[in-house]
């Protein structure tokens, strides 16, 4: 797979990952990882990039005597969200086309 392509996806699977609720870095790749394989090598970067962005927030909280890092989604990750599921659908025609001529052509 190209790696922008994955890279985007990525960040939206990220991103919707925390629509529920906030969550915290190995949370997030359990959640990601029975769709994409996602470590935390790539995870972190992605998480620093998101925030830059404005598309999340982070906060910390003690956790069994320890400081955990929490990520919650913004409405600017929430946009970005909206934005991706409007681009998919252009993407599968463009999908679509190339399978039927691939298979019929």
């Amino acid at each position: 797979m190209d790696i922008q392509l994955k890279r985007g996806l990525i960040e939206v699977c990220v991103l919707a990952a925390m629509l529920r609720e906030p969550t915290y870095g190995y949370k997030l790749i359990k959640d990601v990882s029975p769709y994409m394989e996602i470590s935390e090598s790539t995870l972190y970067p992605i998480l620093k990039r998101l925030e830059g962005a404005s598309c999340l927030s982070v906060s910390s909280a003690e956790h069994n005597g320890r400081l955990r890092k929490y990520y919650s989604i913004t409405d600017e990750g929430r946009a970005r969200i909206s934005e991706f599921l409007t681009d998919w659908q252009g993407i599968m025609k463009i999908y679509s086309y190339i399978e039927k001529e691939a298979y019929n052509g």
